[in-house]
């Protein structure tokens, strides 16, 4: 991947609409107050809370694990996840410049926490499960002072790190049975750990909060209890709440000035709690479990990240929810765009489909159907209805404005609708199952009515298009076949075959050529008379091609897939011009919007990321 990228201009990303939600604590606010630091995929992004404006730090190869930022602010540490048997990075940078500072290569396939010392001297780093040891870093110099294994033979894994906020010589870390001191000794390069004596308890600590005059640590459990220890001593001092546990434990902690504490569950509850005896003064119910608390300034304002990839911002007076971005937390399976606008594109995922804004990408419309998987979607030409494609095998319509559900077609296709596309006229749909048949719909006041099904392909149809004069469409399927159909007389007019499952297909605008791509890595050019291949490139060079599409004046095309590179290609020369490099996920989508200037990527771990397109056209 590296070699591929190398030589290629990159293209500029333009906005991202996602956050890692997985990553505990990975939503912070830096000490300017004026910037939320969060990870999304194998990018950190800093972006401003008054008005939303996005900058992005690229260096990590693979899903950004954790973050931390410095106590002064100067630095923020990422570190990632890599596959078994590589170094995973630990990257420093330099918040003011927003570049690399350094790259640090010591752990073995996961960082699983950073913490900075109170001064910025150090950067303290926890490997995975596969590493198991702690590594304190000198930021002055960049390397390594010592290491040693995060917790004792007859513990489990270490999960979690804190640094004392007065000593930079004292931290702590946490896990499964275990919960240690550490002092560094500069002089002998060593870290020497104290064991912590919580009597009979035995818990999993899965976050760790040290109270500001570094007189007690504040433990979070898998069991739903808060242990509080004495630091100097490193005896139990206090274990609660007794009664009223957090549900599905406690993911995150953060003290506030008071010295209560702010209390984030795997349930979702987010919950203020005394300092006293744990209890409960003020609590809010949110839609999944709660992964990190970020304080602004003394805590009278803080923001909350869940597992569902939503952020909240919350003010300590009246301690209300407000929703400040949303976005998938499960594969994004395909994305629309509104015909002759360029400012609206929707997307689909589990259980739900989502209306966005190009310029700021916000969320204007959430339709959710529980339970169900939208495999596909698109608007209609007059851009009064959104046709979707269920797993359920039904065909629903919708209403933009809205939401609201007007039509629905049952039992549409036996395996479920897998692909869905509607005429120019507005007048008809053509739908796709996962058994292989096309059926085409017309769409009568208040009904619909059946008019065809084809039977040629012998699995599931992943794409349609359909001609622009509404006589003819194309038909992709994972049987290694693209059919041309006549769908006035309701018979195939030419189909090509390859030794691929087609994941996509498109029209050339002038539509005398259609291009394939699918499980075999290639682009395949082909003529629409006589089914003849006229050209065939090597698209990626590992992984299918899940997402293409062509420009409106047939200039340029761009794809997407498994490599989770995105591409744009010179469609005359075959040659890639431009790649995208900052997914994690599999892109499951590309769509190109019709003023060539916005290039929009869906990908599988939820992700939605906006791109300046490098060849706008001639104004």
């Amino acid at each position: 991947m590296a070699l591929e990228t190398q030589a290629v201009p990159q293209l500029e990303l333009e906005a991202v609409i996602g956050f890692n939600g997985h990553v505990f604590s990975g939503l912070r606010v830096h000490p300017d107050r004026e910037h939320l630091i969060y990870p999304l995929g194998c990018t950190v992004i800093v972006k401003k809370i008054k008005d939303g404006k996005q900058e992005f730090l690229h260096g990590h190869t693979n899903n950004v694990s954790c973050v931390s930022v410095s106590k002064s602010g100067s630095y923020i540490a990422s570190g990632q996840v890599n596959f078994m048997g590589f170094k995973a990075a630990v990257i420093i940078w330099d918040y003011a410049q927003r570049t690399i500072y350094a790259q640090l290569l010591l752990h073995k396939a996961k960082v699983e926490a950073l913490a900075f010392s109170p001064n910025d001297k150090y950067l303290v780093s926890l490997g995975g499960q596969d590493d198991g040891s702690i590594v304190v870093w000198n930021i002055e110099t960049k390397q390594a002072i010592c290491g040693s294994p995060a917790s004792a033979h007859s513990a489990g894994h270490c999960l979690t790190l804190q640094y004392s906020n007065t000593n930079d010589n004292i931290f702590v870390s946490a896990g499964s049975g275990t919960l240690r001191v550490w002092e560094l000794d500069l002089l002998n390069r060593k870290i020497r750990p104290t064991e912590c004596q919580m009597g009979k308890l035995k818990r999993i600590v899965r976050c760790i909060e040290i109270s500001e005059d570094d007189h007690f640590i504040y433990c979070g459990t898998t069991s739903g209890d808060i242990m509080k220890i004495n630091l100097k001593t490193g005896l139990l001092s206090d274990c609660g709440p007794v009664k009223a546990k957090f549900s599905l434990g406690v993911t995150v902690l953060r003290i506030l000035k008071s010295g209560d504490l702010l209390v984030g569950s795997g349930s979702g509850t987010f919950t203020l709690c005394s300092k006293m005896n744990f209890k409960t003064l003020k609590q809010v119910q949110l839609e999944k479990g709660v992964t990190s608390i970020a304080l602004r300034g003394e805590g009278q304002q803080f923001f909350v990240g869940t597992e569902a990839a939503q952020m909240y911002r919350f003010s300590y007076e009246d301690f209300r929810a407000e929703l400040l971005s949303t976005s998938h937390n499960s594969a994004v399976k395909d994305i629309a765009l509104c015909f002759g606008t360029s400012e609206l594109f929707a997307t689909c995922s589990k259980e739900d489909i989502r209306l966005w804004h190009i310029d700021k990408p916000k969320e204007l419309l959430r339709i959710t159907v529980p339970n169900m998987t939208c495999n596909s979607l698109s608007f209609m030409a007059d851009g009064h209805s959104i046709i979707s494609a269920w797993d359920d095998g039904k065909i629903r319509v919708f209403a933009p404005e809205s939401g609201r559900l007007m039509l629905i077609i049952h039992n549409a296709h036996k395996m479920g609708v897998t692909a869905i596309a509607g005429t120019r006229n507005c007048k008809r749909i053509v739908s796709g199952g996962g058994e292989g048949q096309v059926r085409v719909w017309e769409l009568l006041p208040g009904g619909h009515q059946l008019l065809e099904i084809m039977k040629e392909h012998k699995a599931t149809i992943s794409c349609i298009e359909i001609k622009s004069d509404d006589k003819e469409c194309v038909t992709a399927s994972f049987d290694g076949a693209c059919i041309i159909w006549d769908i006035v007389r309701f018979v195939s007019l030419q189909m090509v075959i390859a030794n691929t499952m087609f994941r996509t297909v498109c029209y050339y605008p002038k539509e005398y050529q259609i291009i394939t791509s699918g499980t075999d890595r290639k682009v395949s050019y082909w003529d629409v008379y006589d089914g003849s291949a006229i050209r065939e490139l090597e698209g990626s060079q590992s992984g299918a091609i899940n997402g293409m599409h062509i420009s409106e004046d047939g200039r340029h095309f761009v794809t997407g897939g498994e490599d989770k590179l995105l591409k744009v290609w010179d469609y005359m020369e075959g040659v890639v011009t431009h790649i995208g490099v900052a997914h994690n996920g599999s892109i499951t989508g590309v769509k190109l919007c019709s003023n060539n200037r916005t290039l929009i990527s869906t990908s599988a771990d939820g992700a939605i990321l906006c791109w300046r397109f490098p060849h706008p056209s001639p104004s």
